[in-house]
């Protein structure tokens, strides 16, 4: 089990390559315990038992086996609380270390890595196949698709002529940073391109984990509902841009828009908003100019 999010890191993760066919299967890597269960020390029953029956205990419990703890065995649940914040801090640190790699070489190469965060079905790969044929031609852009099973997004973006990788995360509900440096051993992307990571649909765990990319975007459908930030604040505060998805639907739902931009402006009061339709286009032309200037930043470092 991952300490930090509860998903399981012992799980086989895969890489696919649309160009090539090439699959690969990643071991997760287990959390191992520093400490050895040795058994070395007697079990003593000091206590008395209020039986009518005298229950006496001549026999000692002993094991051969040691039992390397040095600590006494409290039943408050602090030694099992303050392992599982140990191992909090060891996964997130690790990831860190990577992600930072990642930074340094996208950084170096200019490219432009965006991670596009979501619930399932938002809409965010019919948002990134509208984005690579109205960029295509402007650009260099890959796709690393993350999912926990098929290659049917990846298949979709593969249509587009983009050069794509999936990333199938098996139990894992997030992608990390070792994950996308495997993906990004197979799609190669070129210098001066834009990379949009499409993450695991899942509006909690992604916030956790940093994957050195230059920015997290949101999209939030507005079927949904407008109270998203607030409830999963942590994503909204972590990223850049919010795209409210699917804006053609306003007048067939029951939702408050400016509720919903207030409440995301309380999360995060840089987050920049932009209403959008993937199906109709609208306001697309707002995103492009965002992603753009991110691209002229990026390359003129």
């Amino acid at each position: 089990m991952c300490a930090t999010c509860g998903c399981s890191d012992s799980a086989e993760s895969k890489i696919v390559n649309l160009q090539t066919g090439k699959t690969l299967t990643l071991q997760g890597v287990e959390h191992s315990h520093d400490h050895e269960h040795s058994h070395d020390h007697e079990h003593s029953h000091d206590h008395e038992h209020s039986h009518d029956h005298e229950h006496s205990h001549d026999h000692e419990h002993s094991h051969d086996h040691e039992h390397s703890h040095d600590h006494e065995h409290s039943h408050d649940h602090k030694h099992a609380q303050s392992r599982v914040i140990s191992l909090e801090e060891q996964v997130l640190a690790k990831n860190d270390l990577k992600a930072e790699r990642n930074r340094g070489w996208f950084e170096g190469s200019n490219i432009l890595a965006l991670n596009l965060v979501s619930s399932p079905g938002a809409g965010k790969t019919t948002l990134l196949e509208r984005t690579i044929k109205d960029l295509q031609n402007e650009f260099s852009i890959g796709v690393i698709e993350g999912d926990q099973a098929t290659i049917n997004d990846a298949e979709r973006i593969a249509k587009t002529g983009c050069r794509v990788v999936q990333i199938n995360t098996g139990a894992g509900c997030h992608l990390d940073a070792q994950m996308l440096a495997n993906g990004l051993e197979q799609l190669k992307p070129e210098r001066d391109s834009v990379v949009f990571i499409e993450n695991v649909g899942n509006l909690v765990c992604p916030a956790l984990f940093d994957l050195g990319e230059k920015s997290k975007v949101t999209i939030l459908s507005i079927t949904e509902g407008e109270d998203k930030p607030v409830k999963y604040p942590h994503m909204f505060r972590a990223s850049e841009v919010l795209l409210l998805n699917k804006m053609d639907l306003l007048p067939h739902l029951n939702f408050d828009l400016e509720a919903c931009k207030k409440y995301a402006l309380l999360v995060n009061p840089k987050i920049k908003i932009i209403e959008v339709s993937a199906q109709t286009g609208s306001g697309l032309a707002f995103w492009y100019d965002w992603v753009r200037q991110q691209i002229r930043i990026c390359q003129s470092r």
